[in-house]
């Protein structure tokens, strides 16, 4: 069995515009990434215990920036900026794109995915298109359907089977799982996950080149939740 880590010690460390200006060497990181509109800020703070660990704008489209997070030595959390939203100018969505491009494409550090999706408007062009994009790339996703607590538990759980019927699709190493910040509805199951896939570092005394931030406690992310 995996160790347990303490989500509530995670920290904001840095935020970056791109993979260059993002730490070397950070052991393990797992990223997570959704529509402007699917949660994805409230529901890294509800997995960290963590109200204001990142600060949700009511922009989207404001920030264009990578975020890192630390959980323990050799384990982090990186936020994506979140995507899909029609208010944001064409160059700024290219510039945006290109960034998150070469972050999936060229980060070594990346052992999983966390793709965020509304309940009740899952697999989106852009979703399915990041989630062939893992697959093809032999990368784990696990894909949670957010605010699952605005449908009925009989609608929830049609949904939930329709989706992972669905995912079937995709191929590869593809869990889909229910969500919500507001509940606490597979949060233990997210934490779990995520335990999995940073094991190979924790405990192991692994050292990085990641310093923390003195005087940075959370993030502002473009994402309207």
């Amino acid at each position: 069995m995996n160790p347990s880590l303490n989500y509530r010690n995670t920290h904001f460390i840095t935020s970056a515009p791109d993979i260059r200006a993002l730490p070397a060497d950070t052991g393990i990181e797992v990223a997570f990434a959704g529509r402007s509109n699917a949660g994805k800020s409230s529901s890294i703070n509800r997995l960290c215990d963590h109200k204001g660990l990142v600060k949700v704008s009511k922009t989207p489209g404001r920030t264009q920036l990578i975020n890192l997070f630390k959980v323990d030595e050799g384990c982090h959390i990186v936020d994506l900026p979140g995507y899909g939203f029609a208010q944001v100018p064409l160059e700024m969505k290219k510039k945006w794109q290109k960034s998150l491009g070469e972050y999936l494409q060229k980060r070594d550090q990346l052992k999983g995915l966390v793709v965020l999706m509304d309940i009740r408007h899952p697999l989106k062009e852009l979703d399915q298109q990041l989630i062939f994009w893992a697959v093809d790339s032999n990368l784990p996703v696990l894909a949670l359907l957010t605010k699952c607590d605005k449908l009925k538990s009989g609608a929830r759980k049609a949904e939930l089977v329709k989706v992972r019927e669905a995912a079937k699709d995709f191929g590869g190493d593809v869990e889909v799982e229910l969500y919500s910040s507001l509940k606490g509805v597979g949060v233990d199951k997210l934490r779990k996950k995520l335990d999995g896939w940073y094991f190979p570092y924790h405990g192991s005394g692994v050292e990085t080149d990641v310093e923390d931030s003195a005087d940075a406690v959370s993030v502002d992310v473009d994402s309207a939740e």
